[in-house]
């Protein structure tokens, strides 16, 4: 049984082979460490291990964990860590996602960036975010179709309340990684696409690639990797 701390070195050399294998500086890769259905205290040895990135599925799972983990953090006069939305948000929940995180990766209609953008006015914020491009076109998986991208583009940006960063997928399950690399090359290919469409939008990253896929999708580009199960093992065997 490996530990916590064997386990998350062993993904940050993982990242850094790939990057390396890629020609890219593995600083340009961020580790978002994935702590769905775990609760505080391992968080906190994440944390203690000098993880500083975390992401979450569900707003109102998530929301107790982040307000926990900062009292904790506080009352030993520590930095509360950086936390990612990385699932889908419902229109209902939105309300929940305002104030908690620095970047939402799951922004997958229009009709949800307007209804974010409302609520981020309303508390005067602006709030990065990354849409979530369905490559593959899985009737499982959410996100925009590739070709409704630019209109999509188009109208998010004029929203005040959002501050569009880049793109995020998810690929689809398979044995072999070097299956979804296709996916992982076309979002690159999207994104460059969009740069030169829209120059004036920071694009800044590819969110794309977790445990079973994150090296393929590092050598594609990815910016944000979003890892659980290769840190903190099946539910249950921390």
């Amino acid at each position: 049984m490996t530990t916590m701390k064997e386990r998350l070195e062993e993904v940050k050399e993982r990242i850094a082979l790939a990057a390396e294998r890629a020609g890219r500086d593995p600083n340009e890769v961020t580790l978002v460490a994935v702590t769905k259905t775990h609760p505080v205290s391992v968080v906190r040895e994440a944390y203690d291990l000098g993880v500083k990135q975390f992401g979450e599925n569900r707003p109102e799972e998530a929301l107790p964990k982040i307000d926990a983990l900062a009292a904790q953090l506080l009352a030993g006069g520590l930095q509360a860590p950086s936390w990612h939305m990385i699932g889908h948000v419902q229109h209902r929940k939105v309300k929940l996602v305002v104030g908690h995180y620095v970047l939402i990766h799951s922004v997958d209609t229009v009709k949800l960036a307007r209804r974010l953008d409302s609520r981020f006015r309303e508390a005067e914020l602006r709030q990065p975010i990354l849409l979530e491009v369905n490559i593959a076109g899985e009737e499982s998986k959410f996100g925009f179709a590739p070709e409704d991208l630019p209109a999509a583009v188009e109208e998010i940006a004029t929203l005040e309340g959002l501050e569009l960063q880049g793109l995020m997928t998810v690929a689809p399950i398979v044995e072999n990684p070097e299956e979804v690399r296709p996916v992982f090359r076309r979002l690159r290919e999207l994104l460059d696409d969009l740069r030169r469409r829209f120059p004036n939008i920071p694009w800044k990253h590819l969110s794309m690639g977790m445990t079973d896929d994150f090296e393929v999708a590092i050598e594609e580009g990815a910016t944000l990797v979003r890892i659980g199960r290769a840190i903190f093992g099946e539910r249950g065997t921390v």
